[in-house]
């Protein structure tokens, strides 16, 4: 019997565009395997003691960046965990580089008209100021091609209750 690689990481990483339910579907996905859920924006916020608008109005979308990925980092040093990672964090290549090493990443895709209909009017996220349904699918243009990057497996949220999206994100890591 041909020995196996080295285990990978007991860690879920749920990525994808902000309304595709990261947060709602890792609390799910943690509850049901009994590890904690981090969440990189809530993960911001405690360290900061800022909320995102609040680090966006004091130091622009960089600041912000910073710490999402000073969050993402220590949120990669727990194990086991399931992650819900902020929307953005793929745009730095340091970031996806960790994401692909650090564990079993599910990229939680949605059609924009998904995404605008769960964001609303986009209060407290300040990248929709001036128009959510403009703007989510510029962010989604951007991002699309980053969340493949480091994707394992892809979950379609349209139409799924947010325990079907868990139950298929539990399935990428073979937790059925």
């Amino acid at each position: 019997m041909a020995p196996s690689g080295p285990a990978r990481p007991r860690r879920l990483l749920l990525v994808g565009m902000m309304g595709s339910g990261k947060t709602t579907v890792a609390a799910l996905a943690a509850r049901r395997l009994g590890w904690p859920h981090l969440d990189s924006d809530a993960e911001v916020q405690l360290a900061t003691g800022r909320s995102v608008p609040e680090l966006f109005a004091l130091g622009g979308e960089p600041a912000f960046r910073a710490e999402e990925t000073a969050a993402l980092d220590r949120a990669l040093g727990v194990e086991p965990v399931v992650v819900s990672v902020a929307g953005g964090a793929v745009l730095d290549p340091h970031n996806r580089e960790r994401l692909r090493e650090a564990g079993t990443v599910v990229w939680l895709r949605a059609t924009v008209d998904t995404l605008a209909a769960r964001v609303g009017e986009g209060e407290g996220r300040p990248l929709l100021d001036g128009g959510p349904r403009r703007a989510l699918a510029e962010l989604e243009r951007v991002r699309r091609d980053l969340y493949a990057q480091v994707a394992d497996a892809v979950v379609d949220v349209d139409a799924k209750t947010p325990e079907e999206v868990a139950e298929a994100a539990l399935a990428a890591i073979g937790e059925r």
